[in-house]
């Protein structure tokens, strides 16, 4: 055992004592045939294949083998008319799991109110939004009555808001529509998911001014994102992760990746971080963007 608690194996990829009890803020689980359609869309546009199954069962056991004890699990509805049934699928499905914490989505084109109503009256303990695949901004005014409903619940919300991976010409994403959202809804907890990028710069200053601004890891902080992404995850300094302690939170978009699960966490592990800082990026983190810990 190396002194900074990683276990040491030929191939560097041995379990770290830090990376347990973990959860995991941003993983999908939806019906076979939305998912089997979304890893369609993703091969066709990025070239992407994915080594793992996203068959419910499977992603929790790589997920419990790898140190994760829970797991946010997110829906999102890619046209109208789907969205009551994808959140009853999901919330069925969670019920029946000791890991997954079910959020919610509606298109902006559905009966918004109704739809996320119902789908917190149930359980859902969040929203998410994929904003350039649902055709739908962060301060899109359809989407008014979910946000005055997550502001009525204390629900948060995740959106896809960055440019990244392949979104930089889209209408419905960047700092500035996020931000609008925030100065429209200051009490509800956002996330941007994939940390902004491309715009990481702003949407890190962004969290650091507003205390209700969250960001993920997924994808972004990955080992692979120079290949993948064209982004290197070393821009963005230890510091942010220690002056954001809190409200940076690690995410995997497992299984929706085109890698193994270590190469989700390898370069963030290798980062020289406080305790204090560790703890709040595998879990403290989420708790307080879930509502369950004070800021």
């Amino acid at each position: 055992m190396t002194g900074n608690g990683r276990s040491d194996d030929a191939g560097g990829s041995g379990r770290d004592d830090r990376f347990s009890d973990v959860t995991d803020a941003h993983v999908h689980l939806m019906p076979e045939r939305l998912m089997t359609a979304i890893r369609s869309a993703l091969h066709d546009e990025a070239g992407w294949s994915f080594p793992d199954s996203a068959a419910q069962a499977d992603v929790e056991r790589v997920l419990r083998a790898q140190g994760v004890a829970r797991y946010v699990a997110l829906p999102y509805a890619h046209k109208p008319g789907i969205a009551r049934e994808l959140n009853g699928w999901l919330l069925e499905r969670a019920g029946a799991s000791e890991m997954a914490i079910p959020f919610a989505t509606v298109h902006a084109d559905d009966e918004v109110r109704t739809v996320v109503r119902d789908a917190f009256e149930a359980g859902a303990r969040g929203l998410k939004f994929q904003c350039p695949v649902q055709g739908c901004a962060p301060d899109d005014p359809r989407l008014d009555p979910a946000y005055e409903l997550a502001a009525e619940y204390d629900r948060p919300i995740v959106f896809h808001a960055g440019t990244a991976p392949m979104f930089e010409d889209s209408p419905h994403v960047g700092l500035d529509r996020f931000r609008a959202f925030v100065d429209s809804y200051p009490e509800v907890r956002a996330c941007c998911a994939h940390m902004g990028t491309y715009e990481h710069e702003g949407f890190l200053e962004l969290a650091r001014e507003r205390e209700s601004v969250f960001l993920d890891t997924c994808v972004a902080m990955a080992s692979t994102a120079p290949d993948l992404l064209g982004f290197d995850p070393a821009s963005i300094p230890d510091a942010a992760f220690e002056d954001l302690a809190g409200r940076i939170m690690y995410g995997s978009d497992y299984p929706n990746v085109p890698y193994a699960y270590e190469r989700e966490r390898e370069h963030l592990l290798s980062r020289d971080l406080s305790d204090e800082a560790f703890d709040a990026l595998l879990r403290g983190a989420a708790a307080r963007f879930l509502g369950e810990a004070s800021p």
